[in-house]
């Protein structure tokens, strides 16, 4: 028994990529505000019919439509059309179109006049034909075919422009029946391994057919006015995930079989190179160890060598630091005695010089004093020759003074005299007379009366 095919993973992520990608194609125009004054622009790109100048504005532009503005008022319009849209310009009571061509720009009058604006990008049409091939097994073919409009006056009037959220929606719709169709019958005719391998022979069914049919077959005057840029498929997958499963367990099995092959190879090929890798790791690690031990012995008698050589030498160094030390004691106690002994030879020759030194202070000394007294003594020898000359100058200048000096000295001498003299408590008069006051005889006895006088004042 056979159970149920369990959910395609890889269809619905591919189905829903290609939605995705279809909607990120639809391009998404918001439209430009009109100018103040100016009318509203038609109902979309297409217009089949004038419009009058009260009607209710238009809608905003779908994604498909085509950025159109119109400016002017009421029959004095102009249409600007973008450099890379189609346009035609019919007038009533004309057969032939008045303007026609790519980004054409014209006058405009609603009431008598009517425009149909395409857009001349090219368009990509993408493609999910779901098949069924001659093994009676169901396969989604995803791929997109690129067309653009290359004769616009056959194009317009073949096909259908007047959806007003998309004009080319219907073209495309239509091409995209056409071209999943001839997918399907191609499909039909083949295995699904020739489907899944090689897919020119789709691509070229398909873009035959299309050519044909878009662009007319020979060149006659059968197309549609357009022209096939490109047809490619992208993606062929498989509906059944247990067929694909299936179809892919021969190749996998193989590459198993050759995957688990190299394994046991390699695993082989591992293990000898182990083997060896062991065989030459014990042998190193043998020899290792015997340098080791070979260089442990010698390290060993190496460092006992060094050790007995340290011994000698520290014991070597320890006598004769010793010998040093003890040498430098001795020299350091005779270096004291010296020092010692010059210290009191030095301190005996400093006493010597100080008792010199002292000796001779004293002797100066004494120089000194019995010269001060000497020079003293002569001094005051000269002072008293000096007193004794001045007493005889004295003398003289007093035995040779006139009475008249001596009265007028005595009488200058007078107010120091009675300031000296007690307060008397008693005026006595003293009349000194008969004596010559012209001697000084005669006046050292008046003086001596008044200082008798002053004498019996006082007691």
């Amino acid at each position: 028994m056979s159970s149920p095919d369990q959910g395609n993973t890889y269809l619905e992520k591919v189905v829903a990529q290609q939605a995705v990608l279809e909607d990120d194609l639809r391009a998404r125009r918001v439209p430009a505000p009109a100018a103040p004054g100016a009318a509203p622009p038609p109902p979309g790109p297409m217009a089949k019919r004038s419009r009058a100048l009260g009607a209710p504005p238009a809608e905003p532009a779908a994604s498909g439509q085509v950025d159109v503005r119109i400016s002017g008022f009421w029959r004095w319009k102009n249409v600007l059309v973008p450099p890379n849209a189609f346009v035609v310009h019919t007038r009533r009571g004309r057969e032939e179109p008045l303007h026609i061509g790519l980004g054409v720009s014209f006058r405009f009058n609603p009431s008598t006049d009517s425009f149909l604006v395409v857009p001349g990008a090219t368009q990509t049409i993408l493609i999910n034909a779901y098949c069924i091939c001659c093994e009676l097994q169901g396969v989604l073919v995803q791929g997109y075919v690129q067309w653009i409009i290359q004769d616009f006056a056959t194009a317009y009037r073949k096909l259908d422009f007047g959806a007003e959220d998309d004009p080319m929606r219907l073209v495309n719709i239509q091409l995209r029946e056409q071209a999943e169709a001839a997918i399907k019958d191609k499909v039909s005719m083949m295995g699904v391994r020739d489907v899944l391998s090689d897919k020119q022979p789709i691509i070229e069914e398909l873009t035959a057919r299309l050519r044909g049919v878009a662009e007319g077959e020979d060149g006659g005057d059968q197309g549609l006015g357009l022209r096939i840029v490109t047809v490619q498929i992208k993606e062929a997958v498989v509906s059944s995930s247990r067929l694909w499963e299936n179809l892919q367990k021969p190749y996998r099995a193989e590459q198993g079989q050759i995957a688990r092959l190299a394994e046991l190879e390699a695993e082989e090929v591992v293990a000898q190179r182990e083997m060896a890798a062991a065989r030459l790791k014990e042998t190193q690690r043998l020899e290792h160890e015997r340098e080791l031990a070979e260089l442990r012995a010698r390290n060993e008698a190496e460092r006992f060598d060094t050790e007995a050589a340290e011994k000698a030498r520290r014991t070597r160094r320890e006598h004769d630091d010793a010998r040093e030390v003890a040498e430098l004691h001795t020299e350091t106690t005779r270096h004291a005695l010296r020092m010692e002994r010059e210290r009191h030879a030095e301190e005996a020759e400093t006493g010597r010089l100080r008792a010199e030194r002292e000796a001779e202070l004293k002797r100066l000394e004494l120089d000194a004093e019995i010269a001060r007294s000497g020079v003293r003594a002569r001094a005051r020898h000269e002072h008293d020759l000096l007193e004794l000359e001045r007493e005889r100058s004295r003398a003289a200048v007093q035995n040779e003074r006139t009475p008249a000096s001596v009265q007028a000295e005595l009488v200058h001498s007078l107010p120091e005299i009675l300031a000296k003299l007690p307060k008397p408590n008693e005026l006595r008069t003293v009349q000194v007379n008969g004596a010559d006051q012209t001697s000084v005889a005669g006046l050292v006895t008046q003086l001596a009366a008044v200082l008798t006088a002053l004498r019996e004042a006082t007691r």
